[in-house]
């Protein structure tokens, strides 16, 4: 018989439960209507906890396993699948099994939906897609397949936030492509996402390349997201984008 390791997870994260924490959580992270995580569950576990347990387990789970996280109505549980899932992609990849590498970034293409916080994004996104990505350049068009779902906000996040790995190898022109699709997005969590990245360039040997970028959009982009993206700058600079005429 098969072990169900994704219950052992689950009771050992339970157990660590803490009400305060939980109601504290639920404000950090915008659980109120109107909110971008309204209606989200927390028990209150800190996330290294959740790290050790993920770290006891993930030698023997499974994608069963996963899945019965994923589906948790609780924050933290789900957190604690999507470090499972960056697990056995990794173990995929340690043992180069090409077609599970596939099979675990479409299951994560998949389950989107339970990433419903910048967190559960931020995470995974660049370490299981944007790391297929790298090295699959064919699979691109995914990142711009996420990018114009026009009201899917974590869809829209994750296709700038792959780019994390991809920058890292020296490809900078999807991340301009990608944040050129999302400058004029509503959501300041698109316009941090965005920024981010953009900087992430710039400190990844792509300032040139950024700088250019800069030039042509900074006056129609979110000052948020300007910001973010020349927050490595020299202080000249920084005044110089910031000073710039809004169109």
């Amino acid at each position: 018989m098969t072990m169900n390791y994704g219950i052992y997870v689950i009771n050992e994260i339970r157990a660590l439960a803490d009400e305060a924490l939980a109601l504290h959580l639920m404000r950090f992270f915008k659980t109120g209507k109107g909110q971008y995580g309204e209606g989200d569950e927390f028990l209150g576990v800190r996330v290294p906890s959740i790290r050790m347990i993920v770290k006891e387990y993930r030698k023997y789970v499974s994608l069963e396993d996963v899945d019965a996280l994923l589906d948790s109505q609780y924050h933290e549980i789900r957190l604690a699948g999507f470090m499972l899932l960056i697990e056995i992609y990794n173990r995929a990849k340690k043992q180069k099994d090409e077609a599970e590498q596939r099979e675990i970034v479409d299951y994560y293409l998949s389950k989107i939906d339970s990433g419903n916080s910048w967190d559960l994004v931020d995470l995974p996104a660049p370490k299981i897609l944007g790391d297929w990505i790298t090295r699959h350049p064919k699979d691109y068009p995914i990142l711009d397949q996420l990018a114009d779902m026009d009201g899917k906000l974590w869809h829209q996040r994750i296709a700038m936030v792959a780019n994390w790995m991809i920058i890292r190898s020296g490809e900078y022109s999807h991340t301009f492509r990608i944040a050129e699709k999302l400058l004029h997005h509503r959501h300041d969590l698109i316009h941090k996402a965005v920024g981010w990245m953009l900087r992430e360039v710039g400190k990844h040997g792509g300032k040139a390349e950024l700088i250019q970028f800069l030039d042509k959009h900074a006056t129609e982009m979110p000052r948020t997201m300007l910001r973010y993206s020349i927050e490595h700058f020299s202080p000249e600079e920084r005044q110089h984008y910031m000073n710039m005429p809004r169109n």
